[in-house]
This record gives C-alpha cells, structure tokens and sequence, in this order.
C-alpha cells in the first residue's frame, strides 16, 4: 500500500495526541507492563509514522511501566532449515562460517515490523542476548526482563516471555492476529508435548565471532490463531476490545492466555514429522 493509499483510507487525522486518547480508551495506564505486536500498514495514515506510534506509547505508560516488543533476528540461524527463501546447499556452510556475530545494537530485526524497528532505535531500550528470538523493552523493569536470555530456552522458562508472565503484563495486538502472539511459545515449552531440533548461530564467545549449535523446542505459530479463537470465545470479558489508530486491537492479559494455550496444547497433541 501506497502512502497515497494509506491517506485515502484514513477517515480523519490520527497523531501522536489522538494514539494517546485511544491508548487510555482501550484501558492502557501510567505505570502499565505491556508487550506490543503491530502492523502499522493497519493503522492508517498518521502524521510522523511508527514514531508518533513509540512516542504515544512511551508517554502513556511512562518511565514507571515497562515496553517490550519481540525483536525477532532468525536470518542468525542453521541455514539448512532455512525456507523463505532457501539458498543453495552449497552455501550453508559458508554461511555459517561468515554471517557476523549477534550484536544488540547492529543486528536487523526480521518480519517485526516499522514499529518495532523504530522502538529499537531509541536510546533507552535495551534488547536481550538471544541470537534469534530476542526481546527489547523499555522502562521500569526493561534491564531486569531483558537479562540472561537462555540460547537453547528462548521462549521457555527464564527467559523474558517468563519473566513477563511472572508479572501483570498485558498483551497489545495492534492489527495483527494470534499468529504474531510470541506469549503463546511459552505455551508450546509449559506443554507437554515437546519435540527439539538441533540450530545453530552466530554469536560472541570470550569477546571472538563463533558459530555454535543448540536445540530448539519446534515452535508452531499456525496454531495460535485457533488457540486465540477457543480463548475469546471463553474469555472475552477479560478482553479489552477497540482501535489504536484504525487497527482492530486487542488487550489481553497474558497469563490467562498461556494458561489457556497450554491447557489447548495438552489436549491437541499431534504427530510429529521427523
């Protein structure tokens, strides 16, 4: 969609000013911990972009909450698997030989989107170590979240989608639907079924670029959706409902959620493809 589209679709002037009147409709707080999913090509024109999107945010809930946004770097991963696109067999190795080390601060962000790419650029947010399923958040309790990311539990237990379900986070799906609900991979590793695959990355050892292996728990967000579905048609009062710009969004607690999901998961197991 054109920018020219995008204004055509607007039906009145969205800016920061408005985003923070719709924030406060949707029951978003001063001091609030929130994850952020978004699709700001949802959300219609607004005057200065996904910044007007961070700096609502930010001066909504201010220095006494928290922000996290996943910040997701899967091009640092076994080349092998690799699907969208695939590159040929005869560069896995020479991929994992050469792709630059994880860096906090350099390393792109893949699939996350302008919101989260701008979220990142602002010097106050500190993003965590994992190579490819990293986090970064902002505020109160962004360095104690962010910290000790486990490579081979990304998603799991200690790491900062825990760390979050310990807390009263409240889940923000901007536009998006559960598919891009990074709360329910904690689901996947509290469940009972697991299946592991072996992946490698790029990372920093003793300060030297080195390409190391570890397992990873097969994670499968095409189920999310029907998960979200079974949720609200059980949960919907603890759902709050409405529109951030002209986005449909959803505010969701999270720990209900990943109950749920688990609870789902349990009894949905399935096959798995070696």
């Amino acid at each position: 969609m054109t920018e020219f589209d995008s204004i055509q679709k607007t039906n009145k002037f969205q800016s920061t000013a408005t985003l923070m009147k719709q924030l406060h409709s949707l029951g978003i707080q001063e001091g609030d911990s929130i994850i952020v999913h978004s699709s700001l090509s949802q959300m219609g024109w607004i005057a200065g972009a996904e910044q007007a999107v961070v700096e609502a945010l930010m001066q909504v809930i201010t220095p006494k909450g928290t922000i996290v946004m996943p910040a997701q770097s899967t091009a640092n991963s076994e080349p092998s698997y690799w699907s969208l696109p695939p590159v040929p067999e005869a560069w896995h190795q020479p991929i994992r030989d050469a792709i630059p080390a994880y860096n906090p601060h350099l390393t792109s962000l893949r699939g996350m989107g302008k919101i989260a790419e701008c979220f990142l650029r602002h010097p106050d947010t500190i993003r965590s170590d994992h190579p490819a399923h990293s986090f970064m958040a902002w505020g109160k309790n962004a360095k104690e979240w962010m910290s000790n990311h486990p490579l081979e539990n990304s998603f799991g237990v200690e790491s900062p989608i825990w760390k979050m379900y310990q807390s009263s986070v409240k889940i923000v799906l901007i536009g998006v639907n559960y598919d891009s609900c990074t709360a329910l991979h904690l689901a996947e590793y509290l469940a009972d079924q697991k299946y592991y695959s072996k992946q490698g990355a790029s990372i920093l050892v003793n300060g030297k670029r080195q390409w190391v292996t570890y397992d990873m728990l097969d994670v499968d967000s095409e189920r999310f959706p029907v998960i979200g579905k079974e949720f609200e048609a059980q949960f919907s009062s603890s759902i709050h409902y409405g529109k951030l710009g002209q986005a449909r969004t959803r505010i969701i607690p999270i720990r209900p959620l990943v109950d749920f999901g688990v609870e789902w998961l349990n009894t949905h197991s399935v096959q798995h493809e070696q």
